[in-house]
């Protein structure tokens, strides 16, 4: 029978697939029987292929789920418990408070550390449609001193006359139009006390009559501004924007010199740094609360420092520039402090 097929070995191996070996089988049962047998040789040697082949296939398939299983993962175990779904918890934080103030973009005018320069505008106003200081906020317990009159005398508005006062260089409405800027140049009229110039508001008795001085120990007074430095005076770049005074004594202030915003106790002038790196146009809140004979200190509604005081005092705010023609130059109105003020309100009880 040369034209038969090759055939294959005896016995297949176990590499072999299952068709493969159902074939050999199936020649080797072809053979014993031969081309010429009748077809009941031929069925029943294709049955004893079936039977032989299905056996096979069942003793297979054993070894080879065994196989199978080592070979998809040898460290499995098929007996463990499928693992419980972890869980994740995402707790968001909580959001940063919004800032009190706004620094302005544009502001120059020295705010990093030197004076003089340009006008720096606050970006903190809401705009408005003031024409005079008394439309900005309440002036009817407070009267102004000006950097212009007398030396030794300067000019000072009262009440009624403050209502509907404006002085177009030192006493006026901001560009804004929703807060007062007060400016005093380095050469401008002082106090008999004072060696410095001022454009300062100046606390008074109910309905600006007289001027009012209270006690420390006593009850609870209070002050709260919202304002922005935006000029510093050449050279000696320094500028008191509030304080409390007492009789002839200085209490305490809040002042700028370059970059470094200070807070003022009695004639130490750097008791308590607020920052160091104030820009020029920055809008800021800042509070007086005292009681007991002590001063709690507040920027921007955080508690700053507590200073002691059971004497006499008042208060003031505006503009009181720290320099004059003796340290600064150049000695003319074009060298000037400046302190813009959106709101500003008084307590006593």
């Amino acid at each position: 029978m040369n034209d038969q097929p090759r055939k294959g070995p005896r016995h297949a191996t176990p590499d072999e697939d299952f068709p493969t070996r159902v074939r050999a089988y199936w020649d080797r049962a072809r053979d014993s029987v031969g081309e010429n047998r009748s077809v009941a040789g031929v069925s029943a040697a294709a049955a004893l292929v079936l039977i032989i082949a299905v056996t096979w296939a069942v003793v297979s398939a054993g070894g080879s789920g065994d196989e199978g299983t080592e070979e998809a993962g040898a460290d499995v175990d098929p007996t463990s418990a499928a693992p419980e779904p972890s869980v994740s918890v995402s707790v968001s934080p909580s959001p940063s408070p919004s800032p009190v103030y706004v620094p302005a973009e544009d502001g120059d005018g020295g705010g990093g550390g030197g004076g003089g320069g340009d006008e720096s505008e606050p970006e903190g106003g809401g705009g408005g449609d003031a024409s005079v200081p008394s439309e900005v906020f309440d002036l009817g317990n407070w009267k102004v001193t000006l950097p212009v009159g007398d030396d030794g005398d300067p000019t000072e508005i009262v009440q009624p006359e403050l209502d509907g006062y404006s002085h177009e260089d030192y006493f006026t409405v901001a560009d804004s139009g929703d807060a007062i800027r007060f400016r005093t140049p380095v050469n401008g009229v002082t106090t008999e006390n004072s060696s410095y110039p001022r454009s300062e508001l100046r606390e008074m008795e109910p309905g600006g009559g007289d001027e009012i001085e209270w006690d420390a120990s006593s009850g609870e007074h209070a002050m709260t501004l919202r304002a922005a430095f935006t000029h510093l005076p050449e050279e000696k770049s320094e500028v008191v924007a509030a304080q409390i005074h007492g009789g002839d004594d200085d209490v305490t202030a809040l002042r700028l010199e370059g970059s470094e915003l200070w807070i003022t106790d009695g004639d130490e002038t750097n008791f308590h740094l607020v920052t160091d790196d104030y820009e020029l146009g920055t809008v800021f809140e800042f509070s007086y609360a005292v009681s007991d004979g002590e001063i709690a200190v507040y920027y921007d509604g955080e508690l700053e420092t507590t200073l002691e005081h059971d004497g006499s005092g008042y208060f003031k705010a505006g503009a009181y520039t720290q320099a004059n023609c003796e340290n600064s130059s150049p000695c003319s109105e074009d060298n000037y402090g400046e302190v813009v003020v959106y709101d500003l309100a008084v307590s006593h009880s």
